[in-house]
């Protein structure tokens, strides 16, 4: 079995150089990819992307999609990986690019992916990259800087030759990210609201459980669950609120 082409995006945040753009989107079409998403671009000039583009990789660029906004470009997509060149105690959860095409393999069959490259100049960020499930590093010698569509191509190539042992393992329909970022949003006021996280940070300790929760990918169902806890503890803490004021009365 091979991963499902068609069920993943190369989505670039940020890009700055229209080449580049151009470039990525031929490396893609190289390797039977052919979703383009871009979030926040810098520079859309058309004829500087098509020029490097060429060929049949045009329809990649005049197919692409553009947002301006992370959280919205990322909504429709259940499982997410980001890029880096940078590790340490807040990427810790990385992979080689060869492992990640083979699980791949599975999880693009029943769900949307996304791939994510930051900025030539910095790469993603801390908190660009806490929206994804697992981080990827290119291994490399002394210098471990890639031009844009060249760590796109090298991705893509693993993507395209990874092939799974074991076909009957199929990944089910994971929550995406829409799904996600609501629950998210919905815990951090639940804990906030019954003290167990500190409001003068609170995203530090959402991004622990991120990781935490990001190890075992969350089916919508499961989302749906954890919502509904929620819920209850905020029905809960209303009702307590609401008897302490009428005993003050």
């Amino acid at each position: 079995m091979k991963a499902n082409l068609d069920n993943i995006a190369i989505v670039l945040v940020q890009p700055q150089i229209p080449e580049n753009i151009g470039a990525a989107a031929r490396a893609m079409n190289n390797m039977g990819l052919s979703r383009l998403v871009l979030i926040e671009p810098k520079n859309c000039d058309p004829c500087r992307m098509l020029k490097m583009a060429t060929g049949s990789s045009n329809a990649l660029i005049e197919n692409m999609e553009v947002y301006h906004d992370l959280r919205e470009g990322l909504e429709p997509y259940q499982y997410l990986i980001g890029t880096t060149a940078r590790t340490g105690s807040l990427r810790q959860t990385t992979a080689r690019p060869r492992s990640l095409a083979q699980r791949l393999v599975s999880v693009s069959q029943n769900n949307l992916v996304g791939i994510l490259f930051g900025p030539e100049d910095r790469g993603l960020s801390n908190d660009q990259l806490r929206h994804c499930h697992n981080v990827v590093t290119i291994p490399t010698a002394s210098f471990s800087s890639l031009n844009l569509a060249q760590a796109v191509m090298l991705i893509c190539y693993e993507i395209f030759l990874g092939t799974s042992e074991r076909p009957a393992e199929v990944t089910p329909r994971l929550a995406n990210s829409f799904e996600l970022e609501g629950m998210y949003d919905h815990l951090k006021d639940v804990l906030l609201k019954i003290g167990f996280i500190n409001p003068q940070n609170p995203e530090h300790w959402i991004g622990n459980i991120r990781r935490f929760l990001s190890r075992f990918p969350l089916r919508a169902r499961e989302v749906r669950i954890i919502r509904g806890v929620c819920r209850q503890i905020d029905w809960y803490t209303s009702q307590v609120e609401n008897r302490g004021k009428d005993k003050k009365r």
